[in-house]
């Protein structure tokens, strides 16, 4: 597979909490980082997605926001 995306983060789903329709995936990239991406149940299903298994958390984004107290 070929994305165009260049952030590609290999690491190990740690968790998968259901909403309604859609599923917070936690994935472990390691050095203490975890990355948190919403997507929908469906996907979670269609990935064969489960705690333990390897994943790749991609990030293509136009937009980085800076916020401070």
């Amino acid at each position: 597979m070929k994305i165009s995306a260049r952030n590609i983060l290999k690491g190990e789903v740690t968790e998968i909490i259901k909403g309604a329709t859609t599923s917070h995936v936690r994935i472990d990239i390691g050095g203490g980082v975890v990355v948190t991406a919403s997507i929908t149940n469906e996907a979670v299903a269609d990935l064969a997605l489960d705690k333990g298994k390897q994943a790749y958390a991609v990030i293509k984004a136009s937009d980085v926001m800076v916020g401070i107290d």
